[in-house]
């Protein structure tokens, strides 16, 4: 785990923008949160674990339209795990711009685990990058977010509730208790800090290049049953993670963003 500072090596405590982390942020869906916060006036961190070059590539864009105004955290995850490199993280998080007022949850693993194949190596991720990770930075977290009257967002998943995934089962009971941890904290850290929840449909496709990737005609199969009729974009789940960080009476809740997938949703199929 490192930390690393793209323009300023001196901080200035008294500059009272608010601070967003955002997990897993240097691609795709975190990284149009961060640069939809940083459009807003927030300063962002963000975290990887792998894609250190992005991360930079990303940091560097926004410190040159704002200067010192974004920082990269390399870490990984399974770093929730040993309660003295847990605490190092979190220091180097505040050290960053010495405040934390949003944490973004957006980190996952996402693949098959058919019922016949699973073994411990895939419970074992999947649990920790969409429940375990989240709830342990979340309460080691959680004295600074007090002290900022903070929130919590999470990413989740349509597919979280009554509607799962065939051949995903462990991805799906990860995020089914990632949602239920939205709620139990939600409880637990008011009136301080509000937690709450953005459910993606199909708001951006596997990496063509990975072991998730579908076919041309998976996507229009997708599509064809999207009563919207097209694909999300990262932009849309940005916007309702910003809504929800500037929704000061709403705790507890999560929104869905699938262009309506769950009307017609039967569930074991995308």
């Amino acid at each position: 785990m490192n930390q690393k500072t793209n323009v300023c090596h001196a901080e200035n405590t008294s500059n009272q923008t608010p601070v967003m982390l955002v997990t897993g942020s240097a691609r795709r869906i975190g990284a149009a949160i961060v640069k939809a916060a940083h459009s807003q006036g927030y300063r962002v961190i963000i975290h990887c674990h792998r894609s250190e070059q992005d991360s930079d590539n990303l940091a560097n864009q926004l410190n040159d339209i704002r200067a010192n105004s974004a920082k990269v955290i390399v870490a990984d995850l399974t770093i929730v795990n040993d309660e003295t490199a847990l605490d190092s993280l979190v220091k180097n998080i505040i050290e960053s711009f010495g405040q934390l007022d949003v944490l973004v949850h957006n980190a996952s693993r996402f693949y098959p685990s058919p019922l016949g194949s699973i073994d411990r190596a895939q419970w074992d991720e999947l649990f920790l990058t969409n429940a375990k990770a989240p709830l342990l930075l979340s309460q080691a977290l959680l004295p600074y977010l007090k002290q900022r009257q903070g929130c919590i967002v999470s990413l989740l998943d349509i597919h979280a509730h009554d509607r799962p995934f065939s051949n995903y089962t462990v991805y799906n009971m990860a995020k089914a208790a990632h949602r239920m941890m939205v709620q139990s904290l939600a409880l637990e850290m008011a009136p301080e800090v509000r937690v709450n929840g953005v459910a993606p449909g199909v708001n951006i496709l596997p990496d063509p290049t990975s072991d998730q990737a579908i076919d041309n005609e998976q996507q229009q199969n997708i599509i064809d049953a999207i009563p919207m009729r097209r694909i999300g974009q990262p932009d849309e789940i940005a916007h309702s993670v910003l809504y929800l960080v500037q929704a000061n009476y709403v705790t507890g809740e999560i929104i869905t963003i699938d262009g309506g997938r769950s009307l017609t949703l039967a569930g074991s199929q995308f």
